[in-house]
């Protein structure tokens, strides 16, 4: 290319080839395109499979859930996906006042209680709604049932044996019932020896040990928690829908 003489005009470099944009970037676009339409699609199958939650169960079912299909608790929220889309943003944008949940409704108490209807146990839900057990609500979650026994961690209960002391740390007995006294118990910070005698919710007919050598050991009831056999035998008070 020859230089240009005195006088004569440049010329304008932004109309040559050479100023183009490179079509390495026109590629890089349409692949950034085609791998953002191909991560919402994915998205969009992922919501509406009838079983999406198959797909993000965390970990294998309790202790006597093994045979629970998914839609067993987790139930479809109400609606089609395009009115549950309405009605989320309709709440977002202030034009609703209550929210929806979308896909499927959120686990709590009443989907337990469908099959676990034991509303006079010792330690039924609904109590922990008490004012005076603030403490245990805030600490345990107790007044929900998923806080002991949350679901897919293959277990029973996932609160450790000595969480009673949430509740207890006060107890005072007129008529001691046991050859060790309760408070003596509690002043030697001994809360793994509480499910030893006391079954949590009071389910099994059975007869409450009188001497703490007959407790059961500590090892036994972790054990238990952790998905074993019951050392409270099996007839139960309050038997679950289905039950045999």
């Amino acid at each position: 290319m020859n230089a240009p003489k005195i006088g004569e005009a440049m010329p304008d470099m932004q109309s040559t080839p050479d100023a183009e944009a490179p079509p390495h970037d026109s590629k890089v676009k349409k692949i950034c395109y085609l791998l953002g339409a191909a991560i919402g699609a994915l998205g969009c199958v992922l919501v509406l499979l009838v079983n999406w939650h198959q797909v993000f169960a965390s970990g294998p079912p309790n202790t006597g859930h093994e045979k629970l299909a998914c839609a067993d608790c987790h139930m479809a929220s109400s609606g089609t996906v395009r009115q549950q889309l309405q009605a989320k943003v309709g709440f977002w944008l202030g034009m609703r006042e209550t929210d929806i949940e979308f896909g499927h409704i959120k686990v709590g108490n009443s989907q337990c209680e469908s099959c676990h209807a034991r509303l006079q146990d010792s330690h039924p839900v609904h109590r922990f709604l008490e004012p005076r057990f603030k403490e245990a609500r805030a600490t345990l979650g107790a007044h929900q049932c998923v806080s002991c026994h949350r679901e897919h961690t293959g277990v029973r209960s996932s609160l450790p044996e000595t969480s009673c002391s949430a509740c207890h740390k006060d107890l005072k007995l007129k008529n001691e019932p046991l050859d060790v006294a309760h408070d003596t118990l509690i002043a030697n910070n001994d809360w793994a020896s509480c499910l030893g005698c006391h079954d949590f919710h009071n389910n099994h007919r059975r007869t409450v040990q009188k001497r703490l050598k007959q407790a059961y050991p500590p090892a036994l009831i972790k054990h238990y928690l952790d998905g074993g056999p019951s050392p409270y035998g099996t007839d139960m008070k309050y038997p679950s829908k289905g039950a045999k």
